[in-house]
């Protein structure tokens, strides 16, 4: 079972989810997203909590409010946290953690630790908990079968892209070879037969030279 909740602070709202427990967690950890931030209590058991970013947005400039929201869901989903003053929560996205069969189950780590950032919450704030609450839902999602569809619409895109970049490149080439035919072909049309009788002396009258006396 999964937990999803809505924050309503940005526009438009972000998408949070959390496992049920930590056989949970190991799906979660296994199928996130390339968009998915990971939130954890520091130090502390906690669920994990997972925000899902817009497309194309940077987890290092997530909205302070909604940043807010997700550290107070984490603090309120820590056993031992929840009844805290001043408990760190730590952030990463999700590609960064690390899992190896030497880890419990629920367990993770860090691939670069220059890459986790901590926010400090220095007291639960129970409104904020009960408007998140008000939008909590559970469902039973097939993670593998998400992860899979979205994978199918990333590798999409990239086709898309690198597709407009092979025609971008072809036109620039084109472009180039076309400019260098007119270099070298500048001075074609001066020196043909044509031309080059046209500008000769050969076969003036006697009185060309009168015009320019």
């Amino acid at each position: 079972m999964v937990y999803y909740f809505k924050s309503n602070l940005v526009d438009p709202p972000a998408f949070i989810y959390v496992g049920k427990d930590k056989i949970e967690n190991e799906e979660l950890i296994k199928y996130g997203w390339e968009e998915d931030v990971w939130f954890h209590a520091d130090k502390l058991s906690s669920a994990h909590i997972y925000l899902r970013l817009p497309e194309g947005q940077n987890w290092e400039d997530i909205p302070a409010d909604l940043l807010a929201d997700c550290a107070q869901l984490t603090k309120a989903n820590s056993i031992e946290g929840n009844k805290k003053d001043n408990v760190n929560v730590v952030y990463t996205p999700w590609s960064n953690l690390k899992k190896d069969g030497s880890m419990a189950t629920g367990q993770v780590g860090f691939k670069d630790q220059r890459k986790v950032k901590k926010i400090l919450v220095e007291t639960r704030v129970n409104v904020t908990i009960n408007r998140l609450n008000k939008t909590k839902v559970e469902k039973f999602p097939d993670l593998l079968e998400e992860k899979e569809e979205r994978l199918k619409v990333v590798r999409a895109q990239e086709k898309k892209v690198a597709l407009q970049r092979k025609k971008e490149e072809e036109r620039i080439a084109k472009e180039r070879r076309e400019m260098a035919w007119q270099r070298d072909h500048a001075y074609d049309e001066v020196f043909t037969e044509d031309a080059l009788e046209a500008n000769s002396n050969e076969g003036r009258g006697p009185d060309y030279f009168d015009d320019f006396m």
